[in-house]
């Protein structure tokens, strides 16, 4: 039976992508009709684990709703007509940007109705969009049918008009009577009292209280005006983001800007590592005791880093005092949202670091640059690695190694936990990438810390998997540990750069890991359940470690890559 589901959901999953790039090129959809139903038809037979109770009509999914509306700009649920963007000039006018409180992109409200979503990441960001926006206009209409009776009419109901009497703002409510209000709200989505009162306060803040009223009203409001055909909700996608996407046009510049900065600073023939990770755990194991005036024990002191994860004023020291000593850092301009950080380790004191014993003695430079998303992986890293054009000259660049940290859905363990990828699987194809990891099960024995070892999946959307078609690849011959959106994407650019285009040396090492940032297969550990707090340090510090101390141990060791 799990075998069934999971060939039924992975067939609607590529469906709905088929689906939705149809869409993007056709330029506008109307969530109500046909292609809109059919999208919400193909999601609702993946049911993915993330979206909870989305297919029980008299029941609203609070968990998902946060999640989404996380992602999204705030004030979305107002707006009917939604318009995905390029980067087309808005911050030029006097648009205020809207910046999502879990996701890097500016938005901008045109006026009351409509939404204008900047989209620099490629399709991954498309599809994460589409399908975030697909479940809520499911919560809405299941609003509007449960908030409304359904005639010529559409006449609300008593818990409504409440809601409505709440939003409106007219009336001053005493808290027993807000109280009251939270259980008609609790009878119309569906929830208990205790769900609903918690939903109140996890939503809401000191400035705006009664968000969750809000929502709730304006999802119904405008989902009954798409209904009545009084305002029908529509997206559109803009010419030039369809011009744009697909032509690495955000990557390019990137990349470019990147190599211009190795250029001034006389770093582009030197040895270069690329990680790929957060933008402070390599700062901070290079830096933090000396910014600090802490002294480096025999035990690595994750206490410090979870203190500075803590404290701003402390990642504020770190990082004034890592410019001082040489650090370079790229605030990103291209539109790419990747910040760079280029370290000349010829210029670094490891004395009072973790990595004292290394006896490290190279003129190596190590590039950190922020998380990519999905297929914007592939973009950024097949541009990085391409040869260089400077006053004539054509350059390779001199990549010694690569390194992929991240965050990953776990299916063999718990969240905290890390994972040691052996080879990357497309989702949906059989498209795998074997490979050599330097970094090995062995390299992660802790006595706090599970580490696992084997294949890691390559989604198309961690918003998208269910539990069946996860227990099958964990259960199978795939043997799958975890899922993640970039791993192949960004080893389809190292091997086409390496071994086919030449545009560095093959014999580069590489390095993957991951730790769990939730366990889709298990309730109330999966995205829409939370972060992982400080849970995530230790893995986080620890990876980096073992990245860094490989990446010392390979000083001496030349590449072939040359002018």
């Amino acid at each position: 039976m799990t075998n069934s589901r999971a060939r039924e959901t992975t067939e609607a999953i590529e469906r709905l992508y088929i689906s939705m790039r149809h869409l993007f090129y056709r330029g506008f959809f109307k969530p109500a009709g046909v292609s809109g139903e059919s999208i919400r038809s193909l999601l609702k037979t993946i049911n993915p684990e993330i979206y909870g109770t989305m297919n029980i009509p008299n029941k609203l999914e609070l968990d998902g709703l946060m999640y989404v509306l996380d992602r999204l700009p705030e004030g979305i649920e107002e707006c009917a007509f939604i318009h995905l963007t390029s980067d087309e000039g808005f911050d030029k006018g006097s648009f205020e940007p809207i910046v999502p409180k879990k996701r890097r992109r500016n938005c901008y409200r045109i006026d009351e109705h409509q939404m204008n979503i900047e989209v620099l990441l490629g399709r991954s960001e498309i599809y994460d969009i589409l399908t975030h926006l697909t479940f809520l206009f499911i919560e809405a209409d299941k609003i509007r049918n449960l908030a409304f009776i359904q005639d010529e009419n559409w006449k609300p109901t008593r818990a409504f008009k409440i809601i409505e009497e709440v939003v409106k703002g007219e009336k001053k409510f005493s808290r027993k009577e807000k109280e009251v209000a939270l259980i008609h709200l609790s009878s119309l989505i569906g929830r208990s009292f205790d769900e609903t009162l918690r939903a109140y306060n996890t939503f809401g803040d000191d400035n705006n209280p009664d968000r969750l009223f809000k929502i709730i009203y304006n999802l119904g409001k405008v989902s009954l005006e798409d209904a009545k055909g009084a305002r029908e909700r529509e997206i559109y996608f803009s010419a030039i983001l369809k011009e744009r996407v697909g032509h690495h046009y955000f990557g390019e510049k990137w990349a470019n800007k990147v190599k211009e900065v190795l250029f001034e600073n006389d770093l582009h023939m030197r040895p270069l590592h690329i990680i790929s990770a957060n933008m402070h755990s390599v700062k901070n194991m290079l830096y933090a005791n000396d910014a600090l005036k802490k002294k480096q024990h025999h035990e690595v002191d994750y206490k410090l880093y979870e203190e500075i994860s803590n404290k701003k004023d402390l990642r504020d020291k770190v990082l004034k005092y890592a410019l001082e000593e040489g650090m370079i850092y790229i605030a990103d301009k291209s539109g790419s949202n990747i910040d760079v950080q280029i370290i000349d380790l010829s210029k670094t004191d490891l004395k009072n670091t973790p990595f004292a014993g290394s006896k490290f003695s190279g003129d190596d430079v190590v590039m950190v640059f922020d998380y990519a998303f999905g297929e914007q992986a592939f973009e950024v890293m097949d541009e990085l690695l391409r040869p260089f054009e400077h006053k004539g000259e054509v350059y390779m660049m001199k990549v010694k190694s690569v390194s992929i940290m991240g965050k990953a859905g776990i299916l063999t363990g718990e969240k905290g936990d890390i994972m040691i990828p052996t080879s990357h699987i497309f989702e949906g194809t059989a498209d795998n990438y074997p490979f050599e990891n330097a970094l090995k099960l062995e390299d992660f024995k802790d006595d706090e810390l599970r580490a696992f070892e084997g294949p890691m999946i390559t989604v198309l959307g961690t918003s998208l998997q269910n539990r069946d078609i996860l227990s099958y690849f964990m259960n199978t011959s795939w043997k799958a540990i975890g899922l993640e959106m970039e791993g192949a994407h960004y080893q389809k650019a190292i091997q086409v750069a390496s071994k086919i285009r030449h545009h560095i040396s093959p014999d580069l090492f590489v390095m993957y890991a991951y730790y769990a940032s939730d366990n889709p297969l298990e309730t109330g550990s999966t995205l829409s359940s939370g972060g992982l707090g400080l849970t995530g340090v230790k893995p986080t510090y620890l990876i980096t470690l073992r990245i860094l101390e490989k990446i010392f141990k390979s000083a001496g060791k030349t590449t072939s890559a040359k002018k």
